[in-house]
């Protein structure tokens, strides 16, 4: 089974087509949430890169790159990469650590999607933290069913601290500007797939599993 690197703009649905797949048997690998983690923890990494995400800016490579080089270095199973690599540079290191961890069967894909509608997932996102369930106030086919709870466990839903409209325009624009070598990158070693991430979650997930064929 091919493990599936992600590359797509804040809210384009990494993380919902992450989670559609777990269940094929993959290891969903989130840098936002695994630096998140560290910020709960209140660790050194988490004390470090807290006020950069709040403001939208991007951790640095090496940060980054040694909670992916921990993780993917211990584990043994297909994986989902979600949210890096987000330069050249990441991935770059990326690369080396799959050639040197001998990991070739895997594919890239990058899901396409405008600002405007990137933008309108992105603040209307209400995620639950118990059991990870994702919902959006401003689409009616992903509202909760009662306002503010969770369909599946009746915890509260909550809004993401870097979800608001100015970190939001940073990071979108801040991707697009680091994107073009890394689309570059991975053309040129035809692994690259673009995926029209405006589509029906369904048909997008449909999509992703022809390309793992």
């Amino acid at each position: 089974m091919k493990s599936v690197i992600f590359i797509a703009p804040p809210a384009a649905g990494k993380g919902t087509q992450s989670s559609n797949l777990v269940d094929l048997g993959y290891t969903h690998i989130s840098t936002g949430d695994m630096l998140r983690e560290e910020i709960a923890k209140e660790s050194e990494i988490g004390l470090v890169v807290k006020d950069i995400i709040f403001k939208g800016m991007l951790v640095s490579d090496e940060i980054v790159f040694e909670l992916i080089n921990n993780k993917l270095s211990n584990l043994d199973k297909p994986f989902i990469l979600d949210g890096f690599p987000r330069t050249i540079k990441q991935a770059e290191l990326l690369d080396n650590l799959l050639n040197k961890l001998d990991i070739n069967n895997y594919e890239v894909i990058y899901l396409d999607i405008n600002s405007e509608d990137a933008m309108k997932r992105a603040l209307g996102r209400l995620t639950c933290n118990k059991c990870g369930a994702s919902f959006n106030k401003y689409y009616e086919a992903l509202q909760p069913i009662q306002e503010g709870i969770c369909d599946n466990c009746g915890n509260t839903l909550v809004t993401r601290t870097d979800d608001n409209e100015e970190s939001f325009k940073v990071r979108f624009n801040t991707f697009i500007e680091n994107t073009e070598p890394i689309i570059e990158f991975y053309k040129s070693k035809n692994k690259l797939h673009n995926v029209d991430a405006t589509m029906d979650s369904f048909d997008i997930t449909n999509k992703i599993k022809d390309i793992l064929k």
